[in-house]
């Protein structure tokens, strides 16, 4: 954290920033839950909530980019440092997106697909959890980064397996579902898993910056 000159507001406001992102996977994984099992009034909350965090990780997002342009504060790693909270933010950015793709568009989600939706969802979720200590390590330990990064790599392959069996399943053993309906599936299986997506490519940003940080 000794990268910025008043340190005190600085980790403050990382510390912050990262927290809402956090949270916000934390609520994506709710909104989808209740969305699947018809919690209506909770769905609606979780919507209201990601909305609420997506502005407050805007409004740290530039708080923090201001004290980078601000202060002459390691100028090498500056652009490696606003790269990271962009895309940090592209993710709570996505999660909002997609969680309201579900409130515009109502896909028919059969039940029998439960159990997968939910399970799809926490492996992406967890892959952003897993980014966000790995991040903090950074300002920190960046020598350590690359040892937590692994966990990253590993929900966001375990996302791809089970999103390409739940499609294969929909298209190859659930006859009765309209070819319209599969398509819808598939795309909503894809807004799920482009949060790993997210996160992974977050991982790949702090692995080229744990190495600049480190030789």
């Amino acid at each position: 954290m000794f990268l910025f000159k008043h340190a005190n507001q600085s980790i403050e406001l990382i510390d912050k920033f990262l927290n809402t992102i956090d949270q916000g996977g934390l609520i994506f994984k709710e909104g989808v839950y209740n969305y699947l099992y018809n919690n209506g009034d909770k769905f609606a909350d979780n919507l209201r909530t990601l909305t609420q965090l997506e502005t407050e990780a805007d409004i740290l997002k530039r708080k923090l980019e201001t004290i980078l342009y601000t202060q002459s504060l390691m100028p090498q790693l500056r652009g490696d440092i606003l790269r990271l909270f962009e895309e940090l933010d592209a993710i709570i950015n996505l999660a909002k997106t997609n969680l309201f793709q579900f409130d515009v568009e109502v896909p028919f989600i059969p039940a029998e697909l439960n159990a997968d939706f939910v399970k799809l969802t926490e492996l992406s979720a967890s892959a952003i959890e897993s980014v966000i200590p790995a991040s903090r390590t950074w300002f920190k330990n960046p020598e350590t980064v690359k040892e937590q990064l692994h966990r990253v790599y590993l929900y966001e392959k375990e996302t791809d397996k089970l999103a390409d069996s739940i499609k294969r399943r929909v298209f190859h053993d659930m006859p009765q579902i309209k070819l319209s309906e599969k398509f819808h599936l598939r795309y909503f299986t894809l807004h799920i898993e482009t949060l790993s997506d997210a996160a992974q490519k977050v991982a790949d940003t702090l692995s080229i910056m744990a190495i600049k940080r480190t030789v």
